[in-house]
């Protein structure tokens, strides 16, 4: 969301303080944009945002006359209380001289500032500092997109291009240039023509007088028809260019365990981690392809309606996931031609021997064809105190500790409630963060 403001300086603020301001409410607006998502739900994007903003967050500082300190004279008007040497008292409340503000008897009070935040304006704050970490422009499409950009004027063109100002500038310089004669001049002589043809009888003077205007109208007639008002030389076009726009192709893989294991609370919490994903990729990115894969005891690529909605249950093998990511990857995705991202959420629960076989998968195939791989435990709220300690830790978190130990781009995270999903979120994709 940009603010502009094009008032002029008002009397005591200057530029920069007034930019100074704006900064500050953008601020405001962004805390404020932050707290909200932990109320609203996610899927509550194409509703307006209302942002309450305190006064006093955005107050600027100013010069102004203090009542305090150094030597002032003041003559007041006589009055019947006071004579010559006595002391006025100070004034109730404080000697600020200003006006006060009461507060609410009760505590409770309203802002002062509240803005209404558009679909398109609240998912830019939410979205403003998060990106992909190390995305790398591996490979340029065979075809390359191309951005159309304007590349000044040309002198031929499409008429729908044409450039009336451009047009008009030239052909006013080629007129004075050439001493085309103008309206005025023209209409000057054909008044004076008819002046002196309305006279009856008119004099020797009048009609050599006539004879010669009507000579100059004549010549004026030829030059405007020989200098054209407006001549092809005088047409002006917007030039335009495609600008080749080289694109990052990049990939995410969203891994979602759903099987029995996972409580209806959990499956919440990892759809709206995977909701807030999708969500940020499509707003931030144009050219990412996202991959979605469920699994229970078998893995399989899924559509985004399946991956979302679908009810379907069952045992737990966590490396089903990370295998079919990989035949995806030999299938389609090269790495020499693709930036590679994954986000895997699971409850924890898996086999002791499968937990082995994922670290092994992730840490000798996965992570090295991987620019950024990030783990999300989910947990339920009734064993979040439980789980909050590294000692009581799942077996695959525990498994996948001793990755995250060595290797830079594989992060993990807990969440244990709503509110944990977009701070959680905000750490995975901060900006400016190096994961290799």
């Amino acid at each position: 969301m940009n603010i502009v403001d094009r008032r002029l300086n008002p009397k005591g603020r200057s530029h920069t303080n007034r930019q100074r301001f704006i900064r500050m409410v953008r601020e405001n607006i962004k805390e404020a944009v932050v707290r909200s998502i932990k109320e609203r739900a996610l899927g509550d994007v194409d509703t307006k945002e209302v942002v309450n903003i305190p006064r006093k967050r955005i107050q600027e500082p100013r010069f102004h006359h203090s009542n305090q300190g150094g030597n002032r004279e003041h003559v007041h008007p006589g009055n019947k209380e006071f004579v010559q040497g006595d002391q006025l008292p100070k004034p109730e409340g404080g000697g600020g001289g200003g006006r006060s503000r009461e507060g609410s008897p009760d505590g409770e009070g309203e802002d002062d500032f509240r803005f209404t935040l558009t679909r398109d304006e609240y998912l830019d704050i939410l979205f403003d500092e998060l990106e992909l970490p190390d995305l790398v422009k591996t490979y340029l499409k065979e075809t390359i997109a191309y951005q159309t950009t304007r590349a000044g004027f040309t002198s031929s063109g499409s008429p729908r291009n044409i450039n009336l100002v451009r047009t008009m500038r030239h052909s006013l310089a080629r007129r004075i240039s050439l001493h085309r004669p103008t309206l005025d001049e023209v209409t000057m002589v054909t008044r004076s023509i008819a002046e002196l043809e309305a006279k009856d009888p008119r004099t020797e003077a009048e009609e050599k007088k006539l004879g010669e205007l009507r000579i100059v109208q004549n010549q004026l007639d030829r030059r405007m028809k020989r200098i054209a008002f407006i001549d092809p030389v005088d047409l002006r076009f917007n030039r335009y260019e495609p600008t080749p726009k080289p694109n990052a192709r990049a990939v995410m893989f969203c891994l979602m365990d759903v099987s029995g294991s996972m409580s209806e609370y959990m499956k919440d919490l990892a759809k709206r981690f995977f909701l807030l994903l999708h969500l940020f990729l499509s707003r931030k990115y144009d050219h990412v392809d996202v991959v979605f894969i469920r699994h229970t005891s078998e893995a399989k690529e899924v559509d985004e309606e399946t991956f979302f909605r679908s009810a379907e249950t069952g045992g737990t093998v966590v490396s089903s996931a990370l295998a079919e990511m990989q035949r995806i990857i030999e299938e389609r995705y090269p790495t020499d031609a693709w930036n590679i991202y994954a986000a895997q959420a699971s409850d924890g629960d898996n086999y002791p021997s499968d937990s082995e076989t994922c670290t092994r998968i992730l840490r000798d195939e996965l992570l090295p064809l991987c620019q950024y791989f990030a783990y999300i435990e989910v947990v339920d709220e009734r064993e979040a105190g439980m789980f909050r300690s590294e000692g009581n830790a799942s077996l695959l978190w525990r498994d996948y500790k001793t990755v995250a130990d060595v290797t830079l781009n594989f992060v993990m995270k807990r969440v244990f409630s709503k509110s944990d999903i977009f701070p959680v979120f905000h750490q995975l994709f901060a900006k400016n963060q190096k994961v290799a």
